[in-house]
């Protein structure tokens, strides 16, 4: 259910922005904030749609997100014979490396209470 909600609510985001926008929709809808978290979105000419969620004082993850799909998911899954196209990743590595690419990443770190 969450997921559904989650996709209704990208989706109107980005139907809206497109909309607000000027003629040129490069980059499109990349990012929004609320009082507690920023979410960032990236959608490949595929489209898969990624969303990573941080902090509010991260300003842009979009390098994090295109290396996810790039060097993560295209090589991982995408080139994997044993991951069915457009079925939910079952890739036990491609999680394992997701997983150590997030924490990687500077703005990673435990929650404050």
């Amino acid at each position: 259910q969450e997921f559904k909600l989650m996709f209704g609510m990208l989706f109107s985001l980005r139907s809206f922005v497109a909309k607000m926008s000027p003629t040129d929709m490069r980059d499109g809808f990349v990012s929004f904030h609320t009082s507690k978290y920023r979410l960032h979105y990236l959608e490949t000419p595929s489209g898969l749609r990624l969303v990573l969620n941080t902090d509010l004082g991260v300003p842009s993850a979009r390098e994090a997100l295109q290396h996810i799909y790039s060097n993560l998911f295209v090589e991982l899954v995408v080139k994997n014979p044993l991951c069915p196209p457009r079925a939910p990743v079952q890739s036990l590595l491609f999680r394992q490396r997701l997983d150590a690419f997030v924490r990687s990443l500077p703005y990673f770190g435990p929650r404050n209470p």
